[in-house]
């Protein structure tokens, strides 16, 4: 009997590579390898290309299998309400009614996900386990949602975190990110972490131990402080802000001889910020010899004398030498002093005078620009709220600048020193006299929601430009900052604006429009915010939910009390 021999099947050393040039110069120039004769080409490829495959997956040797994770920790924390874990599903898949471009009247929805964040936070929920993925992009794409988003999300935002390379950012920003939660310096844990973590890991261990044992803190970076990098060395010093208290000088202090310049002007820069270290008192000491009542004069006037040199003493604690381009270097040296110095030393050197007397006394020979600005940073440094408060002068100033003429961020950053209440008097104050176009800064660092005079002060200098014809678009940031900021219990007083006012001669063309548009968007976020509340409120005991007073209440720190936050954003002062 006669068999027909089927052509042999190509060895598996280039097999693969032989059906691949034939599939990609195609059946009709190449003809695939072991095709019997007779049968297509094509279906004679696809069939080798099948039993090479097999071929090929049969002859993978197994891996060993990879040990299987730790479960996720549990979450004690009580479970989001059905109708918030809705709106937060809503919120973070960014969903505004509103299509690209003009935003016509629908809310901003993300720019409503730190409120919401906040509120979720200030109730003590956790964070559904499937929505925690899409927290930590939310929060890697935006850095002001971390902390609250981290926080929200829990102990499973760092399970996960060290599990997908994309997330482990919340390594470095949550407390105890990396490892378990901080026993104490002496555990052998903690201490093996600190030698042998990622150095992400180990600021966010020396930042969770000095939140909770600041002392700690400091012995376990003092153990390993001269075998560290210079730049590393910055960050951990640092994290001393967290707790700096009176024992942290003596470690300070020998920082001030650290070989890196940015670690000894940090390390001066903390002891500055203690009124009572040595430091302090030496700096002290320079620049009251820069100062000095002229009685001289009628009325009684100050006069400067900077220093005119820097010596290594002054180098030393931190004074930088160098002056930037266009800057003086003896003006430039005695406004590092001034800020230094304790704001105590002034009353005694300047003849027992308030922080209000001393601010209101001429300066001769131009100094007081460079005096007063001096003063502005170290009552922000110190915490000062009697110097920020002359400083600021009276709201209703010609230029609102106080005695000083300080700019707006150095305004905005000595309001943070004050109280909520009088920090938004002070707001609404200036809005009424100078209208808006200067107040965005200053209504970024008022606590949230405003406080009603403070609210209706805003909502009447919109008004006011709308009745004036004013471009809408020149408020746009206003009227942001209102829709997240402005208490909705404030919604009814808004009602009246919503029509279509009649262009008045001169006005912008379709401003009326634009106008009544923006204060609908507000009106709807309004009212979108109080229902956010409303479901975020836990169960009363008694049935139905506990009141949450229509508001949203934001937690985050103030620009000036935290790093990287920019103005736009509304922030709860503590």
């Amino acid at each position: 009997m006669n068999h027909t021999s089927a052509p042999a099947a190509p060895s598996s050393a280039g097999a693969w590579e032989e059906l691949v040039t034939a599939a990609l110069l195609g059946t009709e120039r190449r003809t695939p390898p072991g095709a019997a004769p007779g049968r297509p080409a094509p279906v004679a490829l696809l069939d080798a290309a099948a039993v090479a495959t097999v071929r090929r997956r049969a002859g993978i040797r197994p891996a060993t299998a990879a040990p299987r994770p730790e479960p996720a920790p549990d979450d004690p924390r009580p479970a989001l309400p059905a109708a918030a874990a809705r709106r937060l599903g809503t919120l973070l898949a960014n969903r505004p009614g509103g299509g690209a471009g003009r935003r016509g009247a629908a809310p901003d929805l993300m720019e409503l996900l730190p409120q919401w964040l906040a509120t979720a936070n200030a109730h003590g929920y956790a964070a559904p386990a499937h929505a925690v993925p899409a927290l930590l992009d939310a929060a890697r794409g935006r850095t002001d949602l971390r902390p609250a988003a981290l926080e929200f999300a829990g102990p499973r935002a760092l399970w996960l975190a060290r599990l997908n390379p994309d997330w482990r950012f919340a390594l470095r920003t949550m407390p105890g990110g990396g490892s378990a939660p901080v026993r104490g310096n002496g555990s052998g844990r903690t201490d093996r972490l600190w030698r042998e973590g990622l150095f992400a890991e180990r600021v966010a261990l020396l930042s969770a131990l000095r939140a909770r044992d600041p002392a700690a803190g400091r012995e376990l970076l003092v153990s390993t402080w001269t075998t560290e990098r210079a730049e590393d060395r910055l960050m951990f010093l640092d994290s001393l802000r967290t707790g700096l208290g009176p024992d942290d000088e003596p470690f300070l202090e020998a920082a001030l001889t650290d070989r890196s310049r940015t670690v000894r002007s940090t390390a001066a820069e903390l002891l500055s910020a203690l009124p009572g270290s040595a430091l302090a008192a030496r700096m002290a000491v320079r620049a009251a010899a820069c100062v000095a009542v002229d009685r001289a004069l009628d009325p009684p006037a100050l006069v400067v004398e900077a220093p005119h040199e820097c010596d290594a003493g002054m180098e030393r604690d931190g004074v930088v030498a160098k002056a930037p381009p266009g800057r003086g270097e003896r003006s430039w040296w005695l406004g590092q002093l001034v800020e230094a110095a304790p704001l105590g030393t002034w009353s005694g050197r300047l003849g027992g005078r308030t922080a209000r007397e001393i601010v209101a006394l001429p300066v001769a020979d131009d100094w007081q620009g460079e005096l007063h600005a001096a003063w502005c940073r170290a009552a922000v440094r110190q915490r000062d709220p009697q110097w920020s408060r002359a400083l600021l002068g009276a709201p209703s100033a010609p230029g609102a600048g106080g005695p000083g003429a300080l700019s707006l961020a150095e305004r905005a950053k000595l309001l943070a020193t004050l109280g909520a209440d009088e920090r938004a008097g002070w707001v609404a104050g200036f809005i009424a006299v100078h209208g808006l176009s200067e107040a965005f800064q200053l209504l970024g660092v008022c606590a949230v929601p405003w406080a009603v005079p403070l609210g209706r002060a805003v909502v009447d200098a919109l008004d006011i430009a709308r009745d004036a014809g004013s471009y809408p678009w020149s408020f746009s940031g206003v009227m942001g900052l209102a829709e997240r900021c402005l208490d909705p219990a404030e919604t009814a007083r808004l009602d009246g604006l919503l029509a279509v006012p009649d262009e008045a001669e001169g006005a912008s063309p379709g401003a009326g429009g634009y106008w009544a548009e923006a204060f609908q968007r507000l009106v709807t976020t309004l009212r979108l915010r109080a229902a956010m509340a409303e479901e975020l409120s836990p169960p009363d005991p008694g049935g139905g939910t506990v009141a949450a007073g229509g508001t949203v209440a934001g937690h985050r720190r103030t620009a000036p009390e935290r790093r990287g936050a920019g103005p736009g954003a509304c922030r709860t002062a503590s």
